[in-house]
């Protein structure tokens, strides 16, 4: 007769749930209670035995965005654009189909690309005006659910694997092609699930099996009572996976902020800060912005109805910038040929770029040699997309020196981002109403594969500097923070650094 099996407590239990039928290791842990280090350890000395055998099978995960359920039930871009056309019947002339769009806060970026994607929307262009064509695929569509809103719908009630879907008959090859490329929805996670089976011998084994008491010590009580001979001591495996410690840490986005404060702090720049709610003299007039640039109006910038107004400047000032922007004042500037109005300078903002604070720094500080920086909140009446927020940071700097040139700019910003960990800058020409030459600072994007812009930057005018009393040269910029963000996290979409999901924090290194 064979002789008999001794199992632990904790074995005999797992061997229990496997007497109904093949289970993977979190389905025994539910019906165990044990913590799956134990279980796997049981199935591991199980296996070398033969009496349970171990599967892997490499699974793929949907793990949804906290806000899909809401998005997907408001309706995705493609799809509410889907439904405006047919509702227009069918098809509408290009500009009345974004101003219908801009009404329901749909992003043209989106519905073109993703109902592009899809082939439910068409781009007509003709002897006429293009318009914008629902196709038959986009009026089928409209049904019913296509497959990754069927998945991602599941996914949220808990049937999150794509062979589980696969099962129900959706196409998972579209759930992978449409959610792998959409961050902001969800992201697709490759998993390993270990299916334990117990095995014919096993099952015959488990019928003569005697178990044994299990203990992690031994108490004063089990020594008196000589109940120590029936325990075993468990014993320690240094190789069985532990708990994954997650410490205290900043957000991440934070981080980078102080490690881009810190950047410039050691090349010698001085931190200056200014309110987030600016005079327009300080975010517009004072840098030589016309008053009826695009820039100033309500589509793009937050105005405050109350306070509605700010006191202006010193008159001298103001009396310079005033004749700067009609004829060029001092500068030898023909100026922009408009009567200025003090009192669109006296309006109040939601700053919408940092560059007033290095401005103000600028005017109180017009003599060379000086550094200066801000990082701080900016606001945008911005379309949300994986690269746009309308509350954003940025960091802004300007440099004074009699020897200054576009050389020393490039340099200096390209120095900044190799201490950021990016050695693959570009910078292309652009155009502001306050830098010329003007250039773009453009960092590679891997994850997108393309160069992701962030931000400007240039040599300002003497229409800026002159009439704040600075007769040198200054260099100035203005970047994004949160994009940067995004290339040090290998973040695919903005808004996900502001999601307050704690897997961002805890599975971000400390050191990177």
């Amino acid at each position: 007769m064979p002789s008999p099996i001794v199992l632990t407590e904790a074995a005999r239990k797992i061997w229990e749930a496997l007497r109904a039928g093949p289970r993977d290791v979190a389905a025994v842990v539910a019906a165990t209670g044990l913590d799956q280090s134990q279980i796997m350890l049981a199935a591991s000395e199980g296996a070398a035995q033969g009496f349970i055998a171990v599967e892997e099978r490499a699974r793929v995960e949907i793990d949804p965005a906290p806000d899909a359920p809401a998005r997907l039930a408001a309706g995705l871009p493609e799809r509410r654009a889907a439904q405006l056309l047919q509702e227009a019947g069918g098809e509408l002339p290009l500009s009345d189909f974004l101003a219908r769009a801009q009404e329901q806060g749909l992003a043209p970026n989106e519905i073109f690309r993703w109902g592009g994607t899809r082939g439910w929307l068409q781009r007509v262009k003709g002897q006429g005006p293009p318009t914008v064509l629902l196709t038959e695929a986009g009026r089928a569509a409209l049904a019913g659910e296509a497959p990754d809103e069927q998945a991602l719908r599941l996914a949220a009630q808990g049937m999150r694997f794509l062979d589980e879907l696969g099962a129900r008959g959706i196409d998972t090859a579209a759930v992978a092609e449409l959610l792998g490329r959409r961050g902001e929805l969800a992201r697709l996670r490759e998993r390993k699930q270990r299916v334990l089976t117990l095995t014919a011998p096993g099952r015959e084994a488990i019928q003569r099996a005697v178990v044994k008491r299990e203990k992690n010590a031994l108490s004063p009580d089990d020594l008196r009572s000589g109940a120590w001979r029936d325990i075993a001591l468990r014993p320690y495996d240094v190789t069985l996976p532990a708990e994954v410690p997650y410490p205290a840490k900043l957000h991440p986005l934070r981080r980078v902020i102080e490690q881009a404060r810190r950047a410039f702090l050691e090349l010698g720049f001085t931190e200056v800060v200014s309110p987030m709610v600016e005079a327009a003299f300080w975010n517009f007039d004072a840098l030589f912005q016309p008053q009826d640039h695009p820039a100033r109006d309500m589509q793009d910038t937050f105005y405050l109805a109350e306070p509605a107004q700010a006191p202006l400047p010193d008159a001298a000032v103001v009396e310079r910038v005033r004749r700067t922007h009609e004829d060029g004042g001092e500068t030898g500037s023909t100026g922009w040929g408009y009567r200025w109005r003090p009192e669109e300078a006296r309006r109040l903002v939601l700053r919408t770029h940092t560059t007033a604070a290095t401005v103000r720094a600028l005017f109180a500080h017009p003599e060379p040699p000086y550094k200066a920086f801000c990082v701080g909140w900016t606001y945008r009446n911005e379309t949300v997309s994986f690269k746009h927020l309308p509350v954003f940071h940025q960091l802004d700097g300007i440099i004074i020196d009699e020897q200054a040139s576009l050389a020393t700019l490039l340099g200096t910003l390209a120095a900044f981002y190799r201490k950021m960990g990016f050695a693959q800058v570009r910078f292309k020409p652009a155009f502001y109403p306050y830098t010329e030459p003007s250039a773009d600072v453009l960092v590679r994007m891997e994850s997108r594969g393309k160069w992701l812009e962030m931000g400007g930057s240039g040599i300002f005018r003497p229409e800026v500097t002159e009439p704040l009393g600075c007769r040198h040269p200054v260099l100035a910029w203005g970047l994004g923070i949160e994009r940067l963000a995004m290339l040090r996290l290998g973040i695919d979409y903005m808004r996900q650094l502001y999601q307050g999901g704690l897997a961002l924090v805890e599975e971000v290194p400390l050191c990177r």
